[in-house]
């Protein structure tokens, strides 16, 4: 697993850190029960204060994305949880809503850029659940940018 940061760019090395390890979870790089690297050592890693580390990791866990396990670390959880009702679905869409619209909005995306890359998105998503499941390994093909 690599996680690299742009110093070019306006969003946050947080928001880069949890972008990243989100979609190394969705990328199925990393699983349910899989342990994050201590936040002193990827803090050192990348060069940035472990106060950054330690809100990227909130914030996945705030996601329902991982668990802290005190001394044992923060690991992956299972999935994220699902919303049961639909106020609470309602909540979760905007707030995913409106971390996607910052993100556009720093990379000076126009509307219709950023409403295609969601269509793209969905429909990927919807096909990988209705196509047949495979098992495939492939060695890591380098790193998120």
């Amino acid at each position: 697993m690599r996680i690299r940061l742009d110093h070019t760019t306006p969003v946050p090395p947080f928001e880069q850190i949890r972008a990243q390890l989100a979609l190394h979870v969705a990328a199925g790089r990393l699983t349910a029960g899989d342990r994050l690297p201590a936040i002193r050592t990827l803090a050192n890693e990348l060069d940035v204060s472990t106060n950054t580390i330690a809100r990227a990791y909130r914030e996945l866990i705030n996601a329902g994305i991982a668990e802290a396990a005190g001394r044992r670390g923060t690991r992956i959880t299972a999935a994220p949880p699902v919303a049961h009702n639909v106020a609470q679905r309602s909540e979760q869409i905007e707030a995913a809503a409106d971390r996607f619209a910052l993100t556009a909005s720093e990379l000076s995306v126009t509307t219709d850029e950023a409403l295609e890359a969601i269509i793209v998105a969905i429909r990927r998503r919807n096909d990988r659940r209705s196509a047949p499941s495979y098992t495939v390994h492939v060695a890591e093909a380098g790193s998120l940018t």
